[in-house]
C-alpha cells in the first residue's frame, strides 16, 4: 500500500475543533489524517468566552492565555514531536459553534468530537457539535468513539 498524501496548499484546509476533551483530541487526529489525505493545511481552532458572572473576583484571569495552554497541550499530547505540517492555531473569542463556524468559512472541510467538555455524559451529540453539523460552511466530520484514523502509511 502507497501513501494517498498530497502537498498541503494554501487554498486547501481541514478546521479541527479543540477544547482539551478526549472526543477532540481523537477529531484532531482524524483531521490531520484528512488533511495530510487532501493535501490540506489544518487549522486547530480553540474558543473562548468570558462567563456572564464575569466580575471583580476573576479579573486577573486570562481566558485567552488558558485557551492557548489547553490548545498547546492538545496538539503535543495528539502528535508530540511528529506535528503535521503546516499546522496552524488559532485562539479566538466567542461561542465554541460561533468560533467554529467562521472558522469554516471557506475550509473544505470541520471536523469536531461528538462530546466535549460539559454537557450531558447521556447526549450522543454535543450542542456545538449539532450547531455546527448544522449550519456549517462546508462538510462536518463529527468524531463518535475511540477509533482512531487508519495509521501513517509512509
Amino acid at each position: 500500500m502507497t501513501s494517498t498524501s498530497k502537498p498541503a496548499t494554501d487554498s486547501t484546509r481541514v478546521v479541527v475543533g479543540v477544547d482539551g476533551s478526549e472526543p477532540s483530541h481523537r477529531a484532531l487526529e482524524w483531521g490531520a489524517f484528512l488533511a495530510r489525505t487532501m493535501g490540506a493545511r489544518l487549522e486547530a481552532v480553540i474558543a473562548w468566552q468570558l462567563p456572564a458572572s464575569y466580575g471583580p473576583s476573576t479579573a486577573d484571569w486570562d481566558p485567552e492565555a488558558d485557551m492557548a495552554v489547553v490548545l498547546r497541550d492538545s496538539v503535543e499530547t495528539v502528535f508530540g514531536a511528529d506535528r503535521p505540517v503546516p499546522l496552524d492555531t488559532s485562539v479566538r473569542e466567542g461561542g465554541a459553534a460561533h468560533v467554529l463556524l467562521e472558522a469554516a468559512e471557506g475550509a473544505d472541510l470541520l471536523v469536531v468530537g461528538s462530546r466535549g467538555h460539559g454537557g450531558f455524559a447521556g447526549l450522543l451529540l454535543g450542542s456545538v457539535s449539532a450547531s455546527v453539523a448544522e449550519h456549517a460552511p462546508c462538510p462536518v466530520l463529527v468524531v463518535h468513539g475511540d477509533q482512531g484514523p487508519p495509521p501513517r502509511v509512509a
